[in-house]
């Protein structure tokens, strides 16, 4: 009896990302897939930094504390930069959030990947692929101590 898989139609997302490398694979330009995006072998691939230290300037703005940028590049393959910060109140949480969301849009057209949580659990994930977020309420950024579990990461900036 032969094996046979159903098949599954892809994601709206991959079929969108599929159409867009088509062309380049025609043209017969070798492709490398990189933090979730492909580039042409030889391009420079972007520096998220200035993403980073940007979300970092927003979170200070609403008053975020506790905020630590952490560059990941030599030391995982899943982000560039984690960005951790601790919100007093759920409320102040959602307002961390909303700024970013918002900032990050109507400054660099960018909008993110996932949003996983609400204020109200205690822990927002806000998904850029090469920049991640963590808005945590203080008690759940203790017990998940993502600095410690990420402690080889170079700490770039740390804010009180």
């Amino acid at each position: 009896m032969p094996l046979t898989r159903p098949c599954t139609l892809p994601s709206e997302r991959a079929a969108t990302e599929f159409a867009g490398l088509v062309p380049r694979i025609w043209l017969g330009q070798a492709l490398v897939r990189k933090g979730g995006r492909f580039l042409s072998v030889g391009t420079e691939e972007p520096d998220y930094s200035e993403l980073a230290r940007g979300i970092v300037e927003l979170i200070a703005d609403k008053k975020g504390s506790d905020i630590v940028l952490l560059d990941l590049r030599r030391v995982s393959l899943l982000a560039d930069y984690f960005v951790i910060c601790s919100g007093a109140s759920e409320r102040q949480v959602g307002a961390i959030v909303a700024e970013i969301l918002e900032k990050v849009k109507k400054e660099a057209g960018i909008i993110p990947l996932n949003v996983e949580g609400v204020p109200s659990s205690g822990w927002v994930l806000v998904d850029y692929g090469s920049v991640i977020v963590h808005i945590f309420a203080p008690s759940l950024r203790e017990y998940y101590s993502l600095e410690k579990l990420w402690s080889k990461a170079t700490m770039v900036v740390r804010v009180q």
